[in-house]
This record gives C-alpha cells, structure tokens and sequence, in this order.
C-alpha cells in the first residue's frame, strides 16, 4: 500500500502542471494496482479478467511516459510491481501449531495407482517410500481398502498413509482413528483439497512422504453422515445429481450442461430436501446445500475454497435456493462481480450437528463419490478425531483470498494486524465470514 501511494505520489509530482494528463495518469496508476493485487492473490477466471484489467490499464499508463518522462515512469512502474509482490506476500499461508514428532516405527502407505490420472507413478511413490522405509501396498481393481488399512494396523503400524483421492484419504483416516494410528495424507488424488487444507504443498507429492519421518502432528477433525466418514464435504441437491451421472467422471463440463436445464429450469421441482437454515426455521428445500467438515471460506459453491481451521469441532453449512425465472438473472449479475453472497437465496452457518429430511432417498456426493442415502440423513462433527502428521517443510494453510472489491479493505486489515476476512456474528455466538465467492459454474 506504501509502494502504491508512492506511486501516485510520483506521477502527483510530475504532472501536476498538465490538467489532463495528471487525472487520467492517476486513474490508470490506481486500476493497475488495485487489478494487480486481485489478480496476484485471486484464481481461476478472475486473475485472468483482473490481470487482463492490469495490463490494459499499464498500456495506458505507458502511453503517457513521453509527457511524464522515462525515469518517472521507470519508478512509477517499480513501485507497482513491488506494490503487487507485497500484496501477494501480506496473504501469505498460516501455519497450523502442532507437535514436533519422531519417525514412523512402522509406516505403511496405501496406494491407489489410478487416482489422480496415475500420479503415484508420475512421482515415483514407491520408490520414495521405499527409500524412507515406508512399507508400499498397491491397490489392485477391486480392493477392499479398508481392510487393507485395517490389515496395516493388525500388523502393528503405528503410522498409516493414503496416496490417492479425498475419498480414499476419509476412509483410511477412519481407520487411523478408530484404531489409533497416526495418519498422512499424500496428495495423489485429482483435487486434494484435503491436503490444501492441511497446509500441504500439492505439487510435491512425494515431498508429503516426509511425514512419515520426524514431522508435525495434530489432532483435526472428521465429519460423518450417518457410518460414513468425510474429510471434506457432502453436497446434496444439484450438484449430487450431476455427480451421480455416468458419464461425469469423464466429462464434466458437457454433463453438467445437458443436465443443468432439467435440474434449473423453470419447470424443474426443487429438491426436497428439508433442514433447519441458519436462523434455525425449518426450510423446506434448497438447490445446493454443503455439508462441511468445519466451515469453508468459499471461492464457489463446489467447496473449492480453504477452511482455514480443520479443529473447530463444528461442521460448515451452505445453502443456495433459486426462485427460478425470477432469480436467475440476479444470480448471474452477482456471481459475475463475485458477490453471490449477497444473494437473497445464499445461506452460510456452522453447527455441531445437523439433520436433513426427505420424502425420498437422497443423491449425496460424499467427497466426491456419488451415493444414494436414505433420510434422514444425520450429520455430526468428530472433533480431534484422528492425529494426522505433515512434514516439517509444509508451507501452511493459503489465507482466504478476498473477492474483486475485497482486496483493498483486506490488505488494510492484514496492515492493522487482524485476519484477512471480515466475520459477523450468527445464531448461536458462530462467526460467519463475509466474503464474495468466485462463480457457481466453478462447482461443475
């Protein structure tokens, strides 16, 4: 923010005289910062409008260098870029506190060779492993994985990983709790948001292996619906329905354009799906309803923001209803500026437990997986279920970034010491963070 002030401050000082340069030299400095910072610390289709913005805006900057004069706009331009690697710095990643422990006794990873388009033979995951002394087991088609990881416990493990899927990392971590191993997560699967928010470095797959050697341990959270344990999230309502298609695996975006109409469209019936919303009324239905394992600070309603805390003891809660012909239109507009959360169907709150109800079995995407469960579907948060171990070097946990409009009263709060995100009070003393998200085309 200094760098950027200094920047106006130059192009102030130097075309003070000159009454048409000066405002439009102005204008152009504070739309390349402030598009700068966003697309810095934004993703997906927003860092590339914002960067688009940024590049536009310094073209014009640069047009005017010849009025300005070359060492002037050789500064101005530094103050920006140091302005912009600043902001991307200020957000940084935080790292959770935990406990430094010994290597693994007896480590056992479990791998699944077709998760993540075969990711644990791109990064030589058996070799790694065998390297450090971490006995490899290899999912054949067809394996029960459980009883794999069970198998691993009998035979004394004392710490159990997972290469593969969010899916596959719920599962063995149920195991690691209910027979009191310590448990790492590799990140071998296709999203591993998992992993992302237990501070691991996604890239470097078999970097996570070293937490099978002295490394960081702490007690997080698991979710549960029913018998069934999730690391991140279930979705019910349309996104479920997209999930459970055969053909969504392979082609994602296609499905959910032949779907959504039928799913969306003005003749569609909502889903019946029934819980208590976020001031505790019963709510009759919703098109897309969140089950979290501790709350998300989202970038879509697909979950595929961070959670910046894994240990709250409390599940996250989303819903979004849209009244069909009527509120489309203002979700688009808002989603196309990132502010659906100030859509009036837009709910966000966190509770202990949760219930829904249905008429009828419901489509649920449990981490991913599609299944069909019979109501009523209870949810509840397992706190410091299980102890999960990261290598030393993790970088931490990315801090929630903010939307298009955020960026600036963000980097002012990071400046006076306090979290990125504003957060306001809800039922029941829980913080509900208020945020734009990125748009609801991202969940597909």
């Amino acid at each position: 923010m200094v760098c950027f002030a200094g920047a106006v401050a130059v192009v102030l000082a130097r075309l003070a005289d000159r009454p048409i340069a000066l405002p439009v030299s102005v204008v152009a400095v504070s739309v390349t910062a402030m598009a700068g910072w966003t697309a810095l610390v934004g993703r997906g289709r927003r860092r590339v409008a914002a960067s688009l913005v940024a590049a536009v805006a310094f073209s014009g900057l640069i047009a005017f260098a010849g009025v300005a004069g070359l060492t002037s706009m050789l500064v101005t331009t530094a103050l920006l870029f140091a302005s912009g690697g600043a902001a991307r710095a200020a957000f940084g990643r935080h790292r959770p506190k935990g406990t430094i422990v010994g290597p693994a006794q007896r480590g056992v990873l479990l791998v699944n060779p077709r998760s993540g388009g075969g990711a644990a033979d791109r990064h030589h995951l058996a070799q790694e492993a065998a390297r450090r002394g971490v006995e490899v087991v290899s999912l054949a088609p067809g394996a029960d994985l459980r009883a794999l990881a069970e198998h691993a416990a009998d035979g004394g493990a004392d710490v159990v990983g997972m290469a593969g899927g969010d899916g596959s990392q719920g599962l063995v971590a149920d195991v690691a709790r209910r027979r009191g191993m310590a448990f790492v997560c590799v990140p071998a699967g296709t999203r591993n948001h998992f992993a992302l928010d237990l501070g691991l470095d996604r890239n470097d797959v078999a970097g996570a292996l070293d937490a099978f050697d002295t490394a960081v341990e702490r007690r997080v959270d698991l979710g549960q619906v029913g018998d069934r344990v999730f690391v991140n999230n279930v979705s019910l309502g349309v996104y479920a329905e997209i999930v459970r298609s055969d053909s969504y695996r392979d082609a994602k975006a296609s499905t959910a354009a032949a779907m959504l109409p039928d799913l969306l469209g003005p003749d569609c019936t909502p889903p019946d799906l029934r819980f208590a919303g976020s001031d505790g009324r019963a709510e009759s239905s919703a098109d897309v309803l969140l089950v979290s394992n501790n709350p998300y600070q989202l970038h879509s309603l697909g979950g595929l923001g961070t959670r910046p805390r894994l240990d709250s003891g409390r599940l996250g809660l989303v819903a979004l209803r849209v009244d069909r012909a009527r509120d489309l239109p203002t979700l688009v507009a808002l989603e196309s500026v990132g502010a659906i959360s100030r859509f009036r169907g837009f709910q966000q709150w966190s509770s202990p437990v949760a219930r829904v109800d249905s008429a009828q079995p419901v489509s649920v995407g449990v981490d991913g997986e599609a299944l069909c469960l019979t109501p009523p579907l209870l949810f509840r948060s397992l706190p410091g279920a299980v102890r999960v171990r990261v290598p030393r070097h993790a970088p931490g946990v990315p801090v929630a970034r903010p939307g298009t409009w955020g960026t600036v009263p963000a980097l002012i709060r990071i400046a006076a010491g306090r979290p990125a995100a504003m957060s306001r009070r809800v039922r029941g003393g829980d913080e509900k963070t208020v945020r734009p998200v990125e748009p609801l085309t991202s969940l597909l």
